[in-house]
């Protein structure tokens, strides 16, 4: 029963995880990343379709390339591109969309960093929450005497053992964001 809770607990830890991981491969850097577009939906047809779905996407240092699989996509995703928030300009050579991303400024850089620490507190909030949720369901399991107490005192050590572990990495990977927003 416990070991049952710990891993639904630690299962729901590794998709906050994978979600932040997500959520971060979008956020702009000082170097160009097909993660800020790839996301990016487009109306193909009727239907929302992600651009990775339709496109090659590559980056070099300053610029990411679009190339469609389909060339009647182009001006449908140069559209979309302008009308999403991301603030750039798209150019279009008949087989190719480049978006060229212009250096971020330091007070740029302040916010993009102020912005993922945010993310970063909501996950661990999160993580704190399934921990929480997983304790609960540990006392619950020895007020119904489906578990003695030492089993029950060892559950809760490891669900806490858990959140310190995913607390950790989502530190890890917030340092390494960090420095690669502010890397010039």
């Amino acid at each position: 029963m416990i070991k049952e809770v710990l891993s639904d607990a630690e299962s729901r830890m590794k998709s906050t995880l994978h979600i932040l991981e997500e959520d971060l491969r979008g956020m702009r850097t000082g170097r160009a990343s097909t993660g800020l577009v790839e996301k990016l939906h487009i109306d193909y047809y009727g239907t929302e379709t992600p651009l990775y779905q339709l496109a090659t996407l590559s980056a070099d240092v300053q610029t990411i390339f679009i190339r469609p699989f389909d060339r009647n996509t182009l001006n449908i995703i140069e559209k979309a591109i302008l009308q999403s928030d991301l603030g750039l300009n798209p150019s279009n050579d008949g087989t190719t969309i480049r978006l060229h991303l212009p250096p971020l400024t330091e007070e740029r850089r302040r916010d993009l960093v102020k912005q993922m620490h945010k993310k970063l507190e909501e996950s661990k909030v999160s993580i704190r929450n399934i921990r929480r949720s997983a304790i609960d369901d540990i006392r619950e399991i020895e007020k119904e005497k489906m578990a003695s107490e030492d089993e029950c005192k060892q559950g809760q050590e490891d669900a806490q053992k858990l959140t310190d572990k995913y607390i950790h990495e989502i530190d890890d990977l917030g340092k390494r964001k960090e420095k690669e927003i502010l890397e010039f």
